[in-house]
């Protein structure tokens, strides 16, 4: 995390008045003659994202709208030159909190890949700001966003495995790193049957942390850094952001990160199957019969539905556990985002008292999440000719359902289960949402776990 996008309070910094369409009108009646007129010259009607300078006093009147939200504050690092700037008004600890937090996302780029890099304006830390979560949202949603972003030459399996570690080591957590045929010899066979086509070895990243004693939470991420979609190869345009097809691993690992750094009292265990999913002579078939470590068999309906095969070796052993909770996060389907869109993830959940928890705490955070149904007579639409079960279904519709259906089938019912379909990318630019990468649900999940175990 870039610290330097807040400083502490200096009386050089220029005043930022944030202001609703409402408190506008009111603020301009108080002004002098001089400032009324700008004001009303300008055009400034306070809409959101939009600011006005006021040359004297000199000072910056930010637009909220009649609705703020988190993004509210989002807009002025873009807009705003370099230089330091505090909040001109007396906001309460949530209202500051999620103003400090819509600053460093706006001012996130991603850089890595550039000759130069672009200067960003610095926020006097707001009074009442909770600094502590502000550093550890922001650090969780950059972790996502620069991992997404990352091409996949410069992130395979390897390199993810990497990412783990680097999050483990700061945190004095413990990772244990299966790579290549010590999948076979351990029974991870559909990770293994998934990624052997690759150069780049498959790998099952698996890291613990917390009191043993402690309830234990784990979480599954499915770490496809890229998918071809192997003999049933992609068109070209689908294909084009697949570099992204790691973000559930991505968001586990934040998640994760999120959890040590509060030290909430928990087992955390992380389980990311890392591969890539790609084509030569050793690639999975069509209609291959895969062995899985529950014991199943699968029957590869599609080359394509990869994801599912390596999340029900990894839920089958976090299972094992029988964890207080798991949580499994995965860019699954197209057929989530066609029925939701691109910013609101699909969740699947076995717990009703859990699924309202994660309602909840989204409606919180401002961090949006929609339930869809586990809907149980579709099951019998998996299962296989010659398998057990199908990685398809023999039905075209309901696509997010009967992924999440056959992840169910790995978890047992007595497990509290909540599986994720996030689409892991911004489509268009908005404030402190640059296309690109992005973290979604995270925030949600994580208010709704330390509520669930410091609450």
């Amino acid at each position: 995390m870039n610290r330097s996008h807040f400083v502490e309070r200096t009386d050089q910094a220029t005043a930022l008045l944030p202001l609703t369409r409402r408190a506008l009108r009111d603020w301009v009646g108080a002004q002098a003659p001089a400032v009324a007129a700008w004001v009303e010259t300008s055009g400034f009607v306070a809409a959101p994202h939009t600011l006005l300078r006021i040359p004297d006093p000199p000072m910056v009147l930010l637009g909220l709208g009649d609705a703020p939200d988190l993004w509210s504050y989002a807009s002025a690092p873009r807009i705003l030159p370099a230089g330091e700037y505090r909040i001109a008004a007396e906001l309460d600890a949530e209202t500051a909190t999620r103003a400090a937090l819509a600053w460093a996302l706006g001012c996130y780029r991603f850089e890595t890949y550039k000759s130069s890099r672009t200067p960003t304006p610095r926020l006097c830390w707001p009074a009442n700001a909770d600094r502590a979560r502000v550093r550890r949202e922001e650090r969780a949603i950059l972790l996502v966003r620069n991992l997404v972003n990352t091409p996949a030459n410069d992130l395979g399996p390897a390199e993810l495995a990497a990412a783990a570690q680097d999050v483990a080591g700061e945190h004095h957590a413990t990772v244990r790193v299966l790579v290549g045929d010590e999948l076979l010899e351990e029974g991870y066979h559909a990770i293994h049957a998934v990624g052997r086509a690759s150069a780049r070895a498959p790998r099952l990243i698996d890291l613990r942390w917390g009191d043993e004693s402690a309830p234990r939470v784990t979480l599954v991420g499915k770490g496809v850094c890229f998918d071809s979609g192997g003999l049933n190869l992609k068109p070209g345009e689908g294909m084009r952001l697949m570099k992204k097809d790691m973000a559930g691993a991505a968001h586990v690992l934040a998640l994760a990160q999120m959890i040590m750094d509060a030290r909430l009292p928990v087992r955390l265990r992380v389980l990311i199957p890392a591969v890539e999913n790609a084509i030569s002579g050793s690639a999975m078939r069509p209609l291959d019969v895969i062995r899985t470590r529950s014991g199943r068999t699968v029957e590869v309906g599609h080359t394509d539905a990869e994801g599912r095969l390596v999340l029900c070796d990894a839920l089958t052993e976090a299972s094992s556990e029988h964890p207080d909770l798991l949580i499994d996060m995965a860019t699954l389907t197209g057929a989530a985002r066609v029925a939701l869109g691109p910013d609101l993830p699909a969740l699947f959940c076995n717990d009703d008292e859990l699924a309202a928890a994660l309602a909840e705490a989204a409606s919180a955070t401002g961090d949006p999440l929609w339930r869809m149904p586990l809907w149980q007579p579709y099951a019998v639409d998996l299962e296989g000719r010659t398998a057990d079960l199908n990685n398809i279904s023999s039905n075209a519709f309901a696509g997010a359902i009967y992924a999440a259906l056959f992840l169910q089938a790995f978890v047992p019912q007595d497990v509290s289960w909540a599986h994720f379909d996030v689409f892991g990318w911004n489509p268009k630019d908005r404030p402190g949402r640059p296309e690109g990468g992005e973290a979604q649900a995270l925030r949600a999940i994580f208010r709704c776990l330390e509520d669930r175990y410091t609450g």
